[in-house]
């Protein structure tokens, strides 16, 4: 039985000896993993909970789309990318708010809001935004600022668009041959499909002296 005590002992003076020299950094270990989960959960929370309001508000948005209240939409819009601007909601919204705005003449608040959505969309989001935005500057006459929209390479469902879009404002420009080189690049990525939009594109081509 003595025997057993004093090995009992010993390991609990080897158990006093390891805690003093490494008990300071277990404690800390412990209370980081503590509060990284305790921080985690508290995150998920607050993204869950900003999700449903950001949606709350879209629907709010949506309603006034379809009944036709400018001041609504833009209003939700704006609350949008205010306040729920790490949300998808913000920047659909955004889109949403633009169509309408562009729809009611108001280039100006369409291009603002289209730019906000280049700025905080993500992938198609942001192509789409660039896209739309680049067709209202192509309506304002800046050609330039349309073309730097049009600049990048979009995802691979827009490249066509793009293409067909640098074309018109090119032409707009009066540069043909250019214009001419999109409209071919943009047929290239159609490829064999038969449609409005290669009809169309053929008759853009068919206006300037040339055919695929």
């Amino acid at each position: 039985m003595a025997h057993y005590d004093l090995e009992e002992q010993e390991q609990i003076d080897s158990l006093k000896t390891w805690w003093k020299m490494y008990g300071n950094l277990v404690t800390a270990v412990v209370a980081a993993v503590a509060l990284a989960t305790v921080g985690w959960q508290g995150w998920n929370w607050y993204r869950n909970n900003q999700a449903a309001q950001a949606a709350a508000v879209f629907a709010v948005l949506e309603q006034a789309l379809a009944v036709g209240d400018a001041q609504k939409v833009k209003a939700a819009a704006g609350e949008l990318a205010e306040r729920f601007a790490g949300t998808s909601h913000a920047a659909l919204g955004a889109l949403l708010a633009a169509r309408q705005s562009f729809d009611a003449g108001d280039l100006k608040t369409a291009r603002t809001q289209l730019a906000w959505v280049v700025d905080n969309g993500s992938d198609e989001v942001r192509d789409l935004a660039r896209f739309r935005l680049a067709a209202v500057l192509l309506d304002e006459q800046q050609y330039d600022e349309a073309l730097k929209q049009l600049a990048a390479a979009p995802a691979p469902a827009f490249a066509a668009r793009f293409l067909e879009l640098q074309g018109d404002v090119l032409l707009a420009q009066g540069k043909r041959a250019e214009a001419s080189a999109a409209y071919r690049g943009a047929l290239d990525q159609i490829g064999e499909s038969v449609g409005v939009g290669r009809e169309l594109l053929q008759h853009k081509l068919d206006s300037l002296g040339e055919s695929a």
